[in-house]
């Protein structure tokens, strides 16, 4: 790099134990090979490499419509003579090669293309770049996409883990993260802190890396507690992220760059997710919230270059007012916090945490994180209760997510149903907490930040919907058998009509039996006619779980849920204004300072006024 320009973007390699699906990375022919252990591509005479891919294409329409940047130049490391093509593609619009020539590459002198005099930077445009070698024994070790001019900050960027009894992915992270930062440019600006609500971590403090034993108040707690330590520390930027989650380290010096030249303060960068399953596969790139959670592009499939362009065109326009970024990586100025996290314990503390803050979220290709469990084998009647009362918390909480009576009357009627027709009568049981949760206001909330009694209260209940292993679970169903179509419309609509068995007598015994992947776990079409359900896990651990038809539990469950929804509907306003004074008083410093029993030594100077993040340093030299 030289000594005026700035790297903003340069190669992320398939890295193992992370994800090594090369498709998201480049694109190779045959007669071009990667080294994973050199991190390089070597050629043959007539390889080719192409980068319009995931992780390595440059979205120059996010960076020009949110980061003070006139200058872009292309930078290439590596050895041997190529065709160099450098495309521009737009939306709507055939791919434009802005740059189709000959260059050589030299050992130690980077090759630079300045790009500005070639295009004008479009709002929803992306760049990638081809390599064609002409020659036997060429070489392509990194890239890089740079900057001549100088950053709007420097910030200061706390990474925030909170932890619990995930000792060994933690440790992983941490490893990962001091591997990092040991050669990172970024060494100065970057420090990671372990928020241990389990008290269990055995993690080695350094200049880099903290430590904090935290009291086990869930997600909601450990994330504020990372919070306050951001602001003690002056840091001007926050990132948090799961202890289950892992993502390119080279993501962070992504997320850092963009901020260093954001035009907007309140600009935030939020990750996009996937799981452990299917490493291609998109889980959200971000999210809405409009009665439920929306993941924004969900299922996409990285490897194929149509969906990523979809993907990063859809993604640049600025975000709605309801959109929110996941705490598996979500990165924000301090300064504009005026809310702490809610005491969710987890479940809905980062949704609410978007919706209450006016922040400019921004998503970046190749900033993603990857989740070790499967998504549909968390689901379970403690996660469906988390889910409905923080739902609701947040129409009765934010006035801009107000939706009526009738609007909060059919979110339950959703949560009911969804539970009702597959037999899952213990979730039901737990969807009436939380609909008594709500009811009780926020002061339950703050009495129960540990979530101690309704967690033993819901794992006591949790029997025939608890995953067990395959063989053993086998045990106690009946043979499958399929006598009523789901997929057919006269069957399928009598099944409607008497709300899939439960409003006629008998039906456990001639309704279908049936085997699904816990995948299909929220679908609604299989399971009609279905008086027994078998759910297999996905994720490799042969586990399963039964659930069978029964009319006299289902009203004995639907009872208490009436109820609740009645007092709901009659309460609807009394509610809204508890919620909403509630909401302030248990976002504010002094609230988590009590529940935390923290000491002055360890809030910020300002403790006793509102959250406020550390001032914006001023600019860095180019």
């Amino acid at each position: 790099m030289s000594e005026q320009a700035t790297n903003l973007q340069s190669l992320i390699w398939p890295e193992l134990g992370l994800c090594t699906e090369r498709d998201l990375y480049m694109r190779l022919s045959d007669a071009a090979a990667y080294s994973q252990k050199t991190q390089e591509i070597r050629f043959l005479k007539g390889g080719h490499a192409s980068f319009d891919t995931y992780y390595n294409l440059f979205n120059i329409g996010k960076w020009h419509k949110n980061c003070a940047l006139a200058s872009l130049l292309l930078a290439l490391d590596g050895t041997g003579t190529f065709e160099l093509v450098v495309s521009l593609a737009l939306p709507g619009r055939s791919v434009e090669r802005l740059y189709n020539e000959i260059i050589s590459l030299k050992d130690g002198t980077p090759f630079r293309l300045p790009l500005e005099p070639l295009m004008s930077f479009d709002t929803r445009g992306v760049l990638y770049f081809e390599l064609r070698a002409l020659a036997d024994d060429c070489t392509l070790r990194n890239a890089h996409w740079e900057t001549n001019d100088a950053p709007t900050c420097t910030p200061q960027l706390m990474l925030s883990i909170t932890t619990f009894k995930r000792e060994a992915a933690v440790a992983r992270t941490v490893q990962r993260f001091e591997a990092f930062i040991a050669t990172s440019p970024l060494q100065d600006n970057l420090h990671l802190t372990i928020v241990d609500n389990g008290q269990s971590a055995s993690i080695e403090r350094s200049d880099h890396v903290s430590l904090i034993e935290n009291e086990n108040l869930g997600g909601s707690g450990g994330f504020a507690r990372g919070l306050i330590e951001a602001q003690r520390r002056g840091a001007s930027h926050c990132l948090f992220m799961d202890d289950d989650a892992a993502v390119h380290m080279a993501a962070i010096e992504r997320t850092w760059m963009f901020l260093a030249y954001a035009k907007d303060p309140k600009t935030a960068v939020a990750g996009a997710v996937s799981n452990a399953q299917y490493r291609w596969k998109l889980w959200e790139n971000g999210a809405l919230f409009n009665k439920i959670c929306q993941p924004q592009h969900i299922d996409l499939d990285l490897r194929e270059i149509a969906q990523v362009l979809e993907l990063e065109f859809d993604s640049t326009a600025r975000q709605p007012y309801n959109f929110y970024g996941g705490w598996w990586y979500f990165a924000f100025p301090v300064a504009e916090v005026k809310h702490m996290p809610f005491p969710f314990f987890v479940r809905g503390d980062d949704v609410s945490f978007s919706l209450a803050h006016d922040f400019n979220i921004v998503t970046l290709p190749g900033v993603m994180s990857y989740q070790d469990e499967d998504f549909t084998v968390k689901e379970s009647p403690l996660t469906v209760y988390l889910d409905l009362r923080s739902h609701l918390a947040h129409h009765f909480a934010l006035p801009e997510m107000e939706i009526g009576r009738k609007g909060i009357f059919k979110l339950m009627l959703r949560f009911y149903f969804r539970s009702l027709l597959p037999h899952h009568y213990e979730t039901l049981e737990a969807i009436g907490l939380a609909l008594q949760d709500t009811l009780a206001g926020p002061s339950f909330f703050a009495e129960n930040a540990d979530m101690s009694v309704r967690r033993q209260q819901i794992g006591a209940l949790t029997d025939q919907e608890r995953w067990r292993p395959e063989e053993t679970e086998v045990q106690h169903r009946l043979p499958p058998r399929s006598w009523i179509s789901p997929h057919r419309w006269v069957p399928r609509s009598l099944m409607k009509l008497i709300l899939n068995g439960h409003l006629l007598p008998g039906f456990g015994r001639i309704g279908n039996r049936i085997i699904l992947a816990a995948v299909k776990r929220g679908q609604i079409r299989p399971i009609w006619g279905a008086a027994q359900i078998t759910y297999i896990s996905s994720d490799g651990g042969k586990r399963s779980y039964t659930v069978h038809h029964s009319m006299r539990r289902a009203l004995k469950v639907s009872l208490p849920i009436w109820r609740a929804m009645w007092m709901i509907w009659q309460n609807h306003d009394s509610l809204c204004k508890t919620w909403r004074s509630g909401y302030d008083n248990l976002t504010q410093l002094d609230f988590w300072q009590a529940k935390l029993k923290l000491d002055a030594a360890a809030l910020p100077l300002n403790a006793g006024d509102a959250p406020k993040g550390a001032v914006r340093p001023g600019p860095a030299e180019g």
